[in-house]
């Protein structure tokens, strides 16, 4: 048998998620991925044997490449506070970078289309963003609040930031995005 080959895969991904931020999860069909993608439906099928199964690859690639940005350039024996702002930061720098990425993961987070399995894999993916904020608690700096909601207050920020900014056309400033982290991190300092 024939190995796949990771450009179609590549795009395959790239041509799905420009559909899903023009129509939506559930508005895109496998006819209109691989046309996009610039392949025949039947190789599509090949690759993915459904679009469940292309979105629960696709969910899992991006959310690894996510993670893999989320921590560039961070050292856990810097000081909790700069630590923090650099994952922070990289956070910002992903959802504006990779924003189709980011529309795709909100929606799967909304969707039947991510299976129990895909769930389990990816919430193991996020795992260094709860050691994160743990250790903040363990060093006074964090409230001792549940790890689940400090971590939805500093995503959460962060997403309507950058969804607000991109569409209304907002520039983002550095002035901007330091006012942003400073009231991040006044909400989430103990």
């Amino acid at each position: 048998m024939k190995p796949k080959d990771e450009n179609k895969i590549e795009h395959i991904f790239t041509a799905t998620l420009k559909l899903v931020k023009e129509k939506g999860l559930a508005g895109i069909t496998m006819g209109e991925i691989a046309s996009a993608a610039g392949i025949a439906t039947g190789t599509l099928y090949i690759y993915f044997k459904s679009k469940d199964d292309l979105i629960n690859a696709l969910f899992t690639d991006c959310r690894k490449a996510a993670v893999d940005i989320y921590f560039r350039d961070y050292d856990i024996t810097m000081p909790f506070k700069i630590g923090f702002k650099v994952i922070w930061l990289n956070l910002l720098k992903f959802r504006m970078e990779h924003f189709e990425e980011a529309v795709f993961m909100d929606q799967c987070y909304h969707s039947p289309f991510i299976t129990e399995t895909t769930k389990e894999i990816t919430k193991k993916m996020i795992q260094p963003l709860y050691k994160l904020v743990e250790r903040g608690k363990e060093e006074k700096v964090l409230k001792d609040a549940d790890n689940f909601i400090l971590l939805t207050f500093m995503v959460g920020g962060i997403n309507e930031f950058v969804k607000h900014s991109i569409y209304s056309g907002k520039k983002v400033t550095k002035p901007l995005i330091e006012q942003m982290f400073n009231l991040c991190w006044d909400g989430l300092k103990a």
